[in-house]
């Protein structure tokens, strides 16, 4: 929940943000926002509910973790989760409404932080570089390593990879 009184300057939609801006955005959010919270879904959460519900169920788990309800939610996307209070999903909202962009930065910096760290752990999977995504380097470790409890099973190119489809 973004402070009229106390507006952030050069809020966007996170992927088209440096690293560096995200991060400078990222500590000035926490800072002047009355209230945020992040919401997530562990892996065997997505492979037990699918993608889509894991979503939603990270959704409530933000709102519901916000200090100050909010009188009304506008979601990135054009779905919204179920609700104590009224919502609206907004198509493209990162690049169209400030506090989802604020989210969006939120959410990406917290990420790739855990990329980050998973990388310490697991450093044969390169978790630092592709921030989890499935890039060739990483699709080519999942098939040598095996998968960690953090890998979604669910996820196509993971099940190709670890030659649970054809």
């Amino acid at each position: 929940i973004l402070d009229p009184a106390r507006p952030i300057v050069g809020l966007n939609d996170s992927k088209k943000l440096s690293e560096k801006r995200r991060l400078s955005l990222y500590d000035e959010i926490k800072e002047k926002a009355l209230s945020w919270s992040l919401g997530r879904a562990e892996a065997h959460e997505i492979d037990e509910l699918n993608i889509l519900h894991a979503t939603m169920l990270a959704m409530q788990r933000a709102v519901a973790g916000l200090h100050i309800a909010p009188e009304y939610v506008l979601i990135d996307g054009n779905r919204c989760p179920e609700l104590p209070v009224p919502s609206m999903a907004v198509v493209k909202g990162d690049s169209r409404v400030a506090e989802i962009s604020a989210a969006s930065i939120l959410a990406k910096v917290t990420r790739d932080a855990e990329m980050a760290a998973l990388d310490i752990v697991f450093p044969q999977y390169g978790f630092a570089q592709h921030k989890g995504y499935p890039t060739a380097f990483h699709l080519e470790k999942l098939a040598q390593y095996g998968a960690t409890a953090h890998h979604r099973r669910s996820f196509a190119p993971v099940k190709r990879a670890l030659g649970l489809v054809s």
